[in-house]
């Protein structure tokens, strides 16, 4: 029978000290799941998130790995162990005009919203591929379909996220392996908080039939549900918890 239960799986969440990527690693926990969760120099908070879980009864470790360089990638997936699911979900966000956009704002965003994608993938498919199954999230967002102003590289790197997500869905389904994305709309994180965005950015995400920006636990039920056998037919597809602010 198809459950939510990721008894016996182990799930590697990047960018899982805080935000979405907490509540993620928190509810597969709660799931069963053995947690590997990936930071970028947060130890304290990643920490945090493993005696969370290990206080429930959980099993998780933090791994400290920069997702967008190969060599790290290649040490945080040897550490992980067999990874069952990933969950892409490291990001960073910058709002500011595209012609005010430097060579490295774009390389930095494009390294860490979507090289970090590949690379991660890429090092843990051949096992998933030899066992024969395996489940990728990829984070994308509804930027990476609707566009904005001032977010040019953010809106291409999510958009990028989408199409590799299709792409890999069509070449490793054969395998057993599924691929899928979430495309949420405006989450209550400290990414995208006033402190670093704009008013007028606050406006734009609450002009939304919701009228309300999302808890981080809305987004990692989607997750959850992407990862267990619940969605076992899913394949190569774009799930948004958005508020409305997206209606294909």
């Amino acid at each position: 029978m198809n459950t939510l239960s990721l008894q016996g799986r182990t799930a590697l969440v990047t960018g899982a000290a805080t935000g979405i990527g907490r509540a993620i690693a928190l509810l597969f926990a709660q799931a069963g799941a053995r947690v590997v969760v990936n930071h970028l120099r947060q130890a304290d908070a990643a920490q945090a998130v493993v005696q969370a879980i290990t206080h429930a009864g959980g099993d998780a470790l933090a791994i400290d790995a920069d997702v967008g360089r190969s060599t790290e990638v290649q040490r945080l997936v040897a550490d992980a162990g067999e990874v069952h699911i990933l969950v892409n979900n490291a990001g960073i966000i910058q709002e500011k005009p595209f012609l005010d956009t430097t060579d490295d704002d774009w390389d930095r965003m494009l390294t860490t919203d979507l090289k970090a994608v590949f690379l991660t993938s890429r090092a843990v498919l051949p096992g998933m591929v030899a066992r024969g199954g395996g489940v990728i999230v990829n984070m994308a967002s509804d930027l990476g379909i609707l566009g904005r102003e001032n977010y040019a590289p953010y809106c291409a790197a999510k958009a990028g996220v989408i199409g590799l997500t299709r792409s890999l869905a069509r070449e490793f389904a054969p395998h057993g392996i599924r691929v899928n994305a979430i495309a949420p709309g405006p989450v209550n994180t400290a990414m995208v908080s006033l402190e670093h965005m704009s008013p007028e950015w606050m406006e734009k995400e609450l002009a939304i039939p919701q009228h309300r920006v999302a808890e981080p636990e809305e987004i990692a039920a989607t997750a959850l549900f992407l990862a267990s056998d619940l969605s076992r037919f899913y394949c190569g597809q774009v799930l948004g918890p958005n508020g409305g602010s997206v209606m294909p």
